[in-house]
């Protein structure tokens, strides 16, 4: 095959309807099955962009010397122009088959963006420009039941009328237009010329972060952070020699609290930039230190940055039964990260939903125990020992040395042998883990109270990133309590950039957004929790409407209940 040939996008779905792994890197058109599997960052992060122009997801999450080696996978190169977009088979793409004398067959899919307007995958949008024309024909006796509009921001339509009886199918389908109206009329259009504009315009930041050296690692300010770390730890040896053993969970608590920032550097590789001497740091702290897997956290944490906030796909926020931060839970759905698992919209959810605002809190401080469970499950799983064919293949047996030396001394030779009864044990390990709640809050709070509808493959990947993810204002000296999590619009943007540099970063990142008309999110610690919290009732307002719908129903003997 000659490397050089113009590869037209209907030879490329050609491909891809085969099973063939392209993506698209600049003017190269890739085939990556032979690296999908030694991939260090997890085949999900690649099968995501599988059809896609993925320069700026791979130029942001890729070093200088690994991006001279993606010519290596060339097969030939993209038509003059902006590539369109097509849907990844994982996210429902369709794709035919191609012969050199067949044209597209009438009336298939067409995965791509033809006339710069997105495909969405449920509901269709009949006009991408314009919210008044989002319902389709056949909702309009639905908007008509429901109330008009039914906008997740409004609960006029909850606290009263006649919703009239309803599929959950139907009440989703609503719920899920209002609010992809919403993100239409306050974000940019979705028109190529537009995106393309916002994507030359972020390469241009992206350049201005690397002319700048913001990519440059201060090493002093790693000393500090070691300072702190370091006198919580002897805090906490002090406190349980005296035995003082809750003062002494504060303080090992603290230390889980803080360390970890610097476990999620590693795991960015924001630190040396060298995968080996990252990971090993990672491992380090997350396996040993804290005795989670840094290789778990690294695979969700990879599909979660490229398709963030999306319900079938983003891990983070695959919850059910205990939280729904989208109305799509309320049809059940497939999660692709967990091979095919279902979550069910069952009666247990009905129940907790409703009044998840109220158990946010109580359960995040105690979540650390879940990522226990994650954890193991991930260092036990094909996921992780998929990695013995590739470069990272000593990150499984590190961990698992790791977690087992976790487990020891802190399972055994602290709680067990150290702390003399069952009730100061139960209150030391309860104590240390609830000290993480604000450690817990501040990853969900960049995300949970953003968007979560999907808006088409032709949105960019800057746009995208900014719409599902919200930054906290904070003054400078308190940056070291948020250890970067603070700045999470731009850590999205720019995932290797030293924590240490986003502050500097976020001042070109409020140019960018005055530039392209993209909304920068950035809230107070305490409005962003208000803002989580008003989704979480927001949707759980939604769930007691649902079962109305239902109940209405199940009275009028209507079928369609499911």
């Amino acid at each position: 095959m000659d490397r050089d040939q113009i590869l037209t996008p209907r030879q490329v779905e050609g491909m891809i309807a085969k099973g063939d792994t392209i993506v698209i890197f600049q003017d190269m058109v890739l085939k990556l099955d032979g690296w999908l599997q030694k991939h260090p960052g997890g085949k999900l992060a690649i099968l995501h962009m599988v059809g896609r122009d993925a320069t700026d997801e791979i130029m942001a999450y890729h070093r200088a010397p690994t991006l001279k080696s993606v010519s290596a996978f060339r097969i030939g190169r993209k038509p003059l122009g902006p590539w369109i977009n097509m849907r990844p088979p994982i996210r429902g793409g369709v794709y035919i088959e191609y012969t050199d004398d067949e044209g597209r067959a009438d009336g298939v899919l067409d995965n791509s963006d033809t006339e710069g307007d997105s495909l969405v995958s449920e509901p269709a949008l009949t006009d991408a420009s314009s919210s008044t024309s989002v319902f389709s024909s056949t909702d309009a006796g639905l908007r008509k039941r429901i109330g008009t509009p039914l906008s997740p921001c409004s609960s006029a339509s909850v606290e009263g009328g006649d919703v009239g009886a309803m599929t959950r199918a139907e009440f989703t389908t609503s719920v899920i237009q209002a609010d992809i109206a919403k993100d239409l009329l306050e974000y940019p259009p979705l028109d190529q010329d537009v995106q393309e504009d916002i994507v030359r315009r972020y390469r241009a930041l992206h350049q201005a972060v690397i002319d700048e050296g913001l990519y440059q690692c201060n090493y002093w300010k790693y000393g500090q952070e070691m300072i702190r770390y370091t006198s919580l730890f002897a805090l906490f040896l002090v406190a349980l020699r005296y035995e003082q053993y809750c003062l002494s969970a504060v303080f090992l608590g603290g230390f889980w609290h803080q360390i970890m920032f610097t476990a999620h550097d590693a795991g960015h590789r924001a630190i040396t930039q060298n995968f080996v001497i990252d990971s090993a740091i990672g491992v380090f702290i997350a396996d040993f230190c804290c005795g989670l897997s840094i290789g778990w956290w690294k695979s969700s944490h990879n599909v979660h940055h490229l398709i963030t906030n999306h319900p079938e796909h983003d891990p983070d926020i695959q919850n059910l039964a205990l939280f729904a931060t989208s109305p799509q839970f309320f049809k059940s759905l497939v999660s692709s990260y967990y091979d095919g698992f279902v979550f069910y919209w069952d009666r247990l959810a009905e129940f907790l939903v409703p009044i998840q605002q109220y158990t946010y809190y109580p359960i995040m401080a105690i979540a650390r125990f879940n990522l226990y469970l994650l954890s193991w499950l991930h260092v036990l799983s094909n996921k992780s020992s998929g990695l013995g064919g590739s470069k990272a293949w000593w990150i499984r047996p590190a961990e698992l040395a790791g977690m087992i030396c976790y487990w020891f001394l802190f399972g055994y030779c602290l709680v067990w042998c150290s702390i003399p009864t069952w009730t100061s044990r139960i209150l030391f390990v309860l104590i240390s883990h609830t000290v993480l709640m604000p450690l817990h809050v501040q990853i969900n709070l960049s995300h949970w109270g953003m968007s979560t509808v999907e808006l088409g493959e032709g949105e960019s990947f800057a746009q995208r990133q900014m719409r599902t993810t919200m930054d906290v204002d904070c003054p400078t000296w308190l940056d070291w309590f948020h250890g970067g999590l603070q700045f999470q619009v731009v850590h999205h943007l720019f995932p290797r950039l030293p924590r240490h540099n986003l502050r500097r970063a976020q001042t070109l990142l409020k140019e960018f957004s005055k530039e392209t008309g993209i909304p920068y999110t950035l809230m107070g610690f305490v409005d962003g929790n208000h803002k989580v919290l008003g989704r979480l009732g927001e949707v759980g307002e939604q769930v007691k409407l649902l079962v109305r719908c239902q109940k209405d129903m199940a009275e009028k003997g209507e079928m369609g209940l499911h």
